[in-house]
């Protein structure tokens, strides 16, 4: 597959070969669209105040929803760009990351309603069972880490037509780090999961904090593809050859 010598390059070094609209864009952002619609607290103007008071009520929680949901479809049109993949794999991979998506979006909407309900007083913190606390977390830790494998499996995808796309050393190793950076997400999710299961029931809720290690991981991920593109770039302008663990 010859690359177009005009295609653009993004921030971090990686060529952008999917610039221009496709069907599978257009589609997936319909669904993407959809799933924020079902987000919405309501799709009825308030007649009273006390409508509108419940209604604001929901705006902390669809605000945290619509931000993940946000972060899912970047990664996604990110995706898309650098690679620009039309083949069955592609379809058939993003067309079970977009049915997750959709299938989670009302448990991510309880989950945040819940959480901020707890914290403001609204919602009482025993209207769910330890039982049914454990499931929940499950149940957001399981749609986590399907979107994230997902992803990984999309750029496994990537990386097994390198040769076709005409990747370059750079990305190359750009594409083994974001394998890697989504493939710890997915790990995250997992070992959410387990400590809910694991943990006695009183403190199952501590099983959310795992999240807060996607910030760590980010940020070593991070700077890592930010020395992969200074080492090639100093190359480029050294006129150097390519260091040997770049050219797998």
């Amino acid at each position: 597959m010859a690359v177009d010598s005009h295609v653009h390059t993004g921030r971090d070094g990686f060529r952008l070969r999917g610039s221009a609209m496709s069907r599978i864009d257009g589609f997936s952002d319909v669904v993407f669209g959809f799933a924020l619609t079902l987000l919405v607290v309501s799709l009825e103007v308030p007649k009273t105040y006390d409508e509108l008071h419940d209604l604001m009520r929901g705006f902390l929680p669809f605000a945290i929803s619509f931000v993940l949901l946000m972060t899912i479809w970047y990664a996604h049109y990110f995706f898309f760009e650098r690679f620009g993949l039309t083949d069955t794999r592609t379809i058939l991979i993003n067309a079970a990351l977009l049915f997750v998506v959709l299938f989670y979006v009302y448990p991510l909407k309880f989950l945040f309603r819940l959480f901020i309900g707890q914290l403001t007083g609204v919602v009482s913190p025993n209207q769910l069972t330890g039982r049914q606390s454990v499931e929940l977390l499950v149940v957001y830790g399981l749609g986590f880490t399907t979107i994230y494998l997902l992803f990984t499996a999309l750029y496994w995808n990537g990386w097994r037509q390198r040769d076709e796309l005409e990747l370059t050393p750079l990305e190359r190793e750009l594409t083994k780090i974001y394998m890697l950076d989504h493939l710890a997400s997915a790990g995250i999710g997992l070992l959410s999961c387990l400590l809910a299961m694991v943990l006695p029931t009183s403190l199952s809720g501590w099983a959310g904090f795992a999240y807060m290690l996607i910030g760590v991981t980010k940020t070593v991920i991070g700077v890592r593809a930010g020395r992969a593109e200074r080492k090639m770039r100093h190359v480029s302008e050294g006129g150097a050859g390519l260091p040997a663990k770049l050219k797998s």
